[in-house]
């Protein structure tokens, strides 16, 4: 299941009988009780050693010769993967759905002993407190005998302990309610992960049934026709590839071949989704109007002017952070710190900034700029405003931020990093971006990895 972004959005056709994915959910068995558990994971198994196979099959069809027959072999493999990654999922997310019942009622529980815990605790301090406001002579003059004030002393000696008997306790179970809850969201996230993949494998499944007519039309025909198709393809293949790519930066478009190659260079490198790779790219090329729109002019303040006015802006570059590097950087590319676009001030919040592509501050590149430079196999300094390597940089930063996974939640997590610094859901704006990103890449008619997968 790890190629599931590029096995199962590719706009073919299908030569097979009809899936019908909603009744196969339906008739996922049930896997509430420790048998029922067991017997779940011996099917899950089983469908996973049929989805290996069933990857074979796939590739040794797309290895043979282009033809008709070859074309519906190839689509067959395919549904068939695309049937038992569903199947799989189903299965995932039906075990994955009781232990996370199971785990939220323990949490629960433990979260109720923790608040029985405080109040023993609350209470403990409170007697303790009380005997420790009576002076030693109060004390003894409250007693009657010498044994009943070390009666009382034992008394206090015995408070003490439970006092740190419940501390231990408390800790202890704080700490497994931490646990609880970090293990309770990795299921979510894995169930989640499961949900969309199915998503997916839906709608590469609805899109090859849709042009099934076709290819039964042109089987019934000759290999003629089915070249004229292989032709349209092409043709359709080849506009994909000379489209233009904007970057961000102030870069010139570049054709959409080429942003692959480098993307694909970089995901050999890293493991980060070419589609990824090149939807934050897009993305941070729609930011707005004042991306890479500024030329730095106070090496002291980190002023700066718009390139297209000459109007001043403020907060260009930080000053202390990053001009220094910034200089540093155009004097080792030769250029003029003074006449290079960077990023303006976003929004009139924070600092601008920004070189390339890829939209590097210039003291988060200088933290990848020997990694680049390892990763290209070059000896010259790294350049952010060229491409190759700005696209390089990015997919090393998203590889430390955990997108070379084909998790859902660990992309969107990795994009919202990139923009905020944090995970999803805990910087205004963040979570929007990430979503935005994974659409861009994934999930919309004309994603990247649609386009992607027509040149294949």
């Amino acid at each position: 299941m790890n190629q599931r972004y590029s096995n199962f959005l590719i706009g073919l056709i299908v030569f097979c009988v009809p899936v019908f994915v909603h009744a196969q959910t339906s008739a996922t068995p049930q896997c509430n009780t420790a048998a029922e558990k067991a017997a779940c994971q011996v099917l899950l198994q089983q469908t996973l050693d049929e989805e290996a196979q069933a990857q074979q099959q796939l590739t040794a069809a797309q290895g043979q010769s282009a033809s008709l027959s070859q074309a519906i072999a190839v689509l067959t493999a395919k549904i068939k993967k695309a049937q038992l990654d569903i199947k799989a999922e189903n299965l995932l997310i039906q075990t994955l759905g009781n232990d996370i019942q199971d785990k939220t009622k323990h949490i629960v529980d433990l979260q109720s002993h923790v608040d029985k815990g405080k109040q023993t605790l609350g209470d403990l301090l409170r007697k303790t407190h009380e005997i420790d406001a009576y002076s030693l002579p109060e004390v003894l003059l409250s007693q009657s005998t010498v044994a009943g004030f070390f009666s009382d002393v034992d008394a206090f000696d015995s408070l003490q302990q439970s006092l740190e008997n419940t501390f231990t306790m408390l800790r202890a179970d704080e700490a497994s309610t931490s646990a609880e809850k970090d293990a309770l969201t990795a299921r979510q996230n894995k169930e989640m992960d499961a949900k969309y993949a199915i998503q997916q494998q839906e709608s590469a499944i609805a899109a090859d049934q849709k042009q099934q007519t076709q290819l039964l039309s042109i089987s019934k025909g000759n290999e003629k026709a089915y070249n004229s198709l292989v032709a349209q393809k092409a043709a359709a293949a080849g506009q994909i590839r000379a489209a233009l790519f904007n970057l961000a930066g102030g870069s010139n478009p570049i054709p959409f071949g080429t942003a692959l190659q480098y993307a694909q260079s970089a995901s050999t490198k890293t493991g980060v989704p070419p589609a990824f790779l090149l939807a934050i790219l897009k993305q941070e090329s729609n930011l707005g109007g004042n991306v890479g729109k500024c030329y730095l002019t106070n090496a002291n303040t980190g002023a700066g002017v718009y390139v297209t006015n000459g109007t001043v802006v403020s907060n260009v570059m930080k000053p202390g952070r990053d001009v220094p590097i910034f200089l540093n950087i155009t004097k080792s590319l030769g250029l003029d710190p003074y006449q290079t676009v960077v990023s303006c001030q976003l929004g009139g919040l924070g600092w601008g900034g920004a070189m390339g592509p890829a939209q590097f501050i210039p003291s988060t590149w200088t933290l990848l700029s020997d990694r680049v430079g390892t990763a290209l196999g070059i000896s010259d300094t790294p350049n952010p405003w060229n491409p190759a390597h700005a696209i390089m940089a990015e997919a090393l930063f998203m590889e430390d931020l955990g997108a070379n996974s084909s998790s859902y939640t660990a992309q969107k997590n990795a994009a919202c990093k990139y923009y905020s610094g944090q995970a999803c859901g805990y910087v205004s704006g963040a979570t929007s971006y990430g979503n935005s990103v994974l659409n861009l890449a994934y999930f919309n008619s004309n994603s990247i990895q649609s386009q992607i997968d027509q040149l294949q």
